[in-house]
């Protein structure tokens, strides 16, 4: 199955009220809603607006005005917001038990792994005899992929035989994997990189979508190749067809653990399950988060098989919080409304609707490109008619929540619960604030 971006159109009408004031650019700060100076540290620089209440695909300010959201948490708003199953199964386990710790079992820690395992361990790797898949819980994106490294590098020390101290990893230009130390070492976001160095070693930066210098990157020193399926954070990249499959081929030839980095892309938003599904190609690891915990609480997860997770014996590795009841109760829900297949033939058929509106923007002139797969895209402003952070600020005038990414391009995830209508709605107002730029400038 092709994984580019599909097409097709339609209109509607522009939504919301006037925009709430400018937020200085300095401190961030509104004179009222949004941002303020004070206590918080200022790692952020959001939109003018502050959240009080949400349901489905819609938030309400504090003062009132309803915003259709089209970001739904980087993803880990799949379901929308308060999604009765996620809220009743989280309430009811708040009066039962919220934390444990790992050092004793409780009643939803093994149901939980094993339904998430029923879910996602065909689409990776068999292990082989005796080998079946396995989880590992985790708590955030950041933790799965730490989690994922630390797996990796321990296999290559004990199975594959990589000498003490030199395991390297492979990993793609424009990747976005986390904020922690080791994470960033591997970024080439001067954002997320600049100021935090001594760096971990380690690791092998290629370019995105060339399989060829991933195995040109490979030698008997490496134990992985760590990429996302699509690249969110970078614009919503979506690589050639050909790419995972070769990964794929490659890591099988040299005897490399893949893993598939799929806490943005995984779990509804591209249509499949897995974003890997639309290539036919099963990695060794995956990566879990953000929607897995539906919003309610973070949860995350790396699953493999047991011939890879193995390697993780006790005390080598482990979470206060990873696995608690709460998260667990969340989690169960999660995977249950993922069984059903309803919620990815809905990102397929709303996505195919959702790419023929933006395909239009683009013969129309109001946007110079458009990238994705599923209920997810990428697209870019001509920086002529402004920044990324422009547009979304004529979205949020409009009633619309988006967010930039770098420079003119924004990306677009609207929850899975999203009805057609609304998703018109939110269409229609990026017609018009798309229009409005063109006539300013």
């Amino acid at each position: 199955m092709s994984a580019q971006s599909q097409a097709v159109p339609a209109a509607a009408t522009t939504t919301g009220s006037a925009a709430p004031a400018a937020p200085d650019r300095a401190t961030g700060a509104t004179p009222s809603g949004g941002a303020h100076p004070g206590s918080l540290a200022h790692n952020y620089h959001p939109l003018p607006v502050t959240v009080a209440t949400g349901e489905g695909a819609w938030v309400t300010d504090v003062d009132g005005r309803r915003y259709l959201d089209l970001l739904a948490g980087y993803s880990a708003l799949n379901f929308g917001h308060r999604h009765p199953a996620l809220i009743d199964a989280a309430t009811e386990q708040l009066g039962r038990v919220t934390l444990t710790s790992r050092a004793f079992d409780h009643d939803l820690l093994h149901p939980f792994a094993d339904r998430l395992t029923q879910l996602v361990g065909p689409l990776v790797q068999d292990g082989g005899p005796g080998a079946v898949p396995m989880m590992v819980p985790m708590n955030t994106g950041a933790e799965a992929v730490e989690t994922a490294i630390k797996i990796a590098r321990k296999w290559g020390y004990e199975v594959k035989g990589v000498p003490a101290g030199r395991a390297s990893i492979v990993v793609g230009h424009g990747n976005f994997h986390g904020r922690t130390t080791t994470i960033v070492s591997f970024s080439d976001d001067p954002d997320a990189r600049d100021g935090y160095d001594p760096f971990t070693p380690g690791f092998r930066l290629v370019p995105y979508g060339d399989a060829q210098a991933v195995a040109d990157a490979i030698d008997e020193t490496t134990v992985a190749v760590l990429m996302e399926p699509v690249q969110g954070e970078s614009g919503v990249v979506v690589p050639p067809d050909d790419y995972w499959p070769a990964l794929r081929r490659v890591c099988d030839e040299r005897g490399v653990l893949l893993v598939a980095d799929e806490i943005q892309s995984g779990l509804g938003r591209t249509g499949t399950t897995l974003a890997c599904e639309l290539w036919d190609v099963k990695p060794d690891l995956v990566t879990l988060g953000k929607a897995l915990g539906g919003g309610v609480v973070p949860v995350s997860a790396v699953v493999g098989s047991s011939d890879v997770l193995g390697v993780l014996t006790p005390g080598t590795h482990g979470s206060t919080f990873g696995g608690n009841p709460l998260a667990c109760a969340v989690g169960l829900a999660v995977v249950g409304l993922l069984e059903t297949g309803e919620h990815q033939a809905r990102a397929r058929d709303l996505g195919t609707h959702l790419h023929a509106r933006l395909a239009r923007l683009v013969d129309e002139g109001l946007l110079t490109g458009v990238r994705g797969v599923g209920l997810w895209a990428g697209i870019d402003l001509d920086p002529a008619r402004g920044t990324g952070r422009d547009l979304c600020e004529a979205l949020l005038a409009r009633g619309v929540l988006a967010k930039d990414t770098h420079g003119s391009t924004i990306r677009l995830a609207p929850p899975l619960v999203i009805d057609r209508p609304d998703l018109d709605l939110g269409m229609a107002a990026l017609r018009d604030a798309l229009t409005q730029l063109a006539a300013d400038r």
